[in-house]
């Protein structure tokens, strides 16, 4: 399996692996469309040998602390980039434990490094804080601006950041095709 940018052409398969990995979060696809407009150099897709959809990533540069909307236009935010925001990481049952997501963090985090941004920020949703605290994510301070939005991300939603500049990379590699 191999991780290889997103393309507009994926979009219909990675909103569909969405509605199956997070059933309670749908997205329409337009919203899919508009994440990779922001981040094309931060979103991928996973493919296993026959081309088949195993995972995805949507990540973009963001503002630290601002929590985007669900299921809604991203806007922008005022200011530069502080870090960058991972909207969504997902992979199917067949590639999970594999590393998979470990090798596709490291791409994202020298992306994040090789533009002057040392934080990634995310919102971890169905019971996946502890996924994210092994990749060395941390945090769950929801500020006060970001409470609205916090019940549409579930009861068990955390706001979670991880410095790159803290605690090293992970060791998994990954290979990036176009």
């Amino acid at each position: 399996m191999l991780w290889r940018p997103m393309r507009e052409t994926d979009l219909d398969e990675v909103a569909a692996l969405a509605d199956l990995v997070f059933p309670g979060h749908h997205e329409d696809r337009r919203f899919f469309a508009e994440r990779l407009r922001l981040g094309p150099a931060t979103c991928f897709v996973l493919r296993d040998p026959e081309d088949r959809l195993e995972g995805y990533l949507v990540a973009y540069f963001w503002r630290l602390g601002v929590v985007p909307p669900l299921n809604a236009p991203t806007g922008t935010t005022s200011g530069a980039p502080d870090c960058v925001y991972i909207h969504d990481l997902a992979l199917t049952p067949e590639a999970s434990g594999r590393g998979l997501a470990t090798a596709i963090l490291r791409e994202l985090s020298d992306r994040a490094l090789a533009r002057g941004v040392s934080r990634l920020a995310l919102v971890s949703v169905n019971a996946s804080a502890a996924f994210w605290e092994r990749s060395g994510f941390s945090g769950d301070s929801w500020g006060d601006a970001m409470l609205d939005k916090r019940s549409a991300y579930g009861e068990d939603a955390r706001y979670m950041v991880r410095d790159l500049r803290v605690g090293g990379r992970a060791e998994a590699t990954v290979t990036i095709t176009n």
